[in-house]
């Protein structure tokens, strides 16, 4: 029935010109629609990221969104270099490794949004 929709992935933000800022700014995407509803969408791929006003925010504390990267290396630094700080992870089972983790069939890396989202960039093996 949906195998062929599209997908908006929805993120709450406080402050949606500190978000605009880091969407564009440091990710790259280029400016969306503004809603009537104060919803701003970015085109990503065939998918819509959708950040929506709400004062009290929702902090999502799993990966919230993965972008699929062709060279998660080059990216992370790219990324870095826009001002994005990735997490570092050790835990049994779960290291990062210059900022980038393998997990079976790929490899990735995570950051946090001004509202604490955490987004993942992800290569696949």
């Amino acid at each position: 029935m949906l195998a062929n929709a599209t997908v908006t992935t929805m993120l709450p933000v406080k402050d949606m010109a500190r978000a605009r800022a880091f969407y564009e700014g440091c990710l790259g995407l280029k400016a969306g629609n503004f809603k009537p509803d104060g919803k701003f969408e970015y085109a990503v791929g065939g998918s819509t990221l959708a950040l929506f006003p709400k004062p009290e925010g929702t902090r999502a504390e799993h990966t919230a969104i993965s972008f699929r990267v062709d060279d998660i290396a080059n990216s992370v630094a790219e990324l870095k270099r826009a001002g994005v700080v990735f997490e570092n992870y050790d835990l049994p089972g779960f290291k990062t490794v210059e900022h980038v983790c393998v997990l079976g069939s790929e490899k990735a890396a995570w950051f946090k949004d001004p509202e604490g989202n955490f987004l993942c960039i992800h290569e696949d093996l």
